[in-house]
């Protein structure tokens, strides 16, 4: 149960195919890869870090840094209502702070505020300076919105900047399988994949791309790769559970199969 609870974090069923490989919805359970950590300092315990970034936040509201570490503390912790809460006081007590702005913007994504977060990531950097974890943070907020085109044109400009970054070209990958284009969702992830780079997530989202043309020995054999043998089975049985799902299993609709999650570089 925990590697498949690990494997669900690395490939989180937080958008749903539609029509086949339609539209999405919320991004409510994305979460990075879940690893064991040590207990006991706020660097290593989440909850921990939430107090004690929180004090230092109640002691001076009016600190960016502060902020940011009890928003960023928050956001790890799964508390993502109280982090876009808290975070957009921060940015009424430092009003045009672009890292603030960015931040909130993050945290109304998390939050599933789709368009709100566009509205308030737009004001985060500007044209004559773009940020490409912005852009990328903003196309994948359009993906949710079924504006994929348009998440697209975000994810190249990202990759104007950066080219190359994996995180950038699995949203990429993922933003053309929403849209029903799976050979060049492949071909993105296999960039990413490629990269050197990558985290599990775009391993993962890689395996669910060929597994979803049905190519299933190739996606096990890139689920298993330098993986532990009881986790390398735990993750094939979770992906062939993915693949085979005919309901949502959230909503009961029929005919809908689970998205991996979108990447959002902090």
């Amino acid at each position: 149960m925990r590697q498949q609870s690990r494997f669900l974090a690395s490939v989180a069923v937080t958008a749903m195919l539609a029509a086949g490989l339609g539209g999405c919805q919320t991004m409510s359970d994305i979460t990075g890869s879940i690893s064991q950590k040590p207990a006991a300092s706020p660097e290593t315990d989440p909850h921990r870090a939430v107090e004690v970034t929180g004090e230092r936040y109640r002691a001076d509201p009016k600190n960016v840094e502060a902020a940011l570490a009890y928003g960023q503390a928050l956001r790890a912790s799964g508390q993502r209502s109280q982090a876009a809460a808290m975070l957009e006081q921060a940015t009424i007590a430092n009003p045009g702070d672009k890292t603030l702005l960015a931040a909130y913007g993050r945290a109304l994504v998390d939050n599933g505020n789709f368009q709100q977060a566009l509205d308030v990531l737009s004001r985060a950097h500007s044209p004559a300076n773009p940020d490409w974890r912005i852009l990328s943070v903003q196309g994948t907020a359009l993906d949710q919105l079924g504006r994929h085109d348009e998440a697209r044109r975000y994810y190249e400009s990202a990759l104007k900047i950066v080219p190359g970054e994996p995180t950038v070209l699995s949203n990429l990958g993922l933003s053309y399988m929403l849209s029903k284009n799976l050979p060049k969702a492949e071909e993105a992830l296999r960039q990413a994949y490629a990269s050197g780079r990558a985290d599990a997530r775009v391993r993962q989202n890689l395996a669910l791309v060929i597994g979803l043309q049905g190519r299933f020995a190739e996606a096990e054999q890139i689920v298993r790769a330098d993986l532990p043998a009881d986790e390398a089975a735990a993750n094939v049985a979770y992906l062939k559970q993915m693949l085979s799902r005919k309901d949502d299993p959230r909503t009961g609709a029929a005919g809908k199969l689970p998205v991996a999650s979108l990447s959002r570089p902090e």
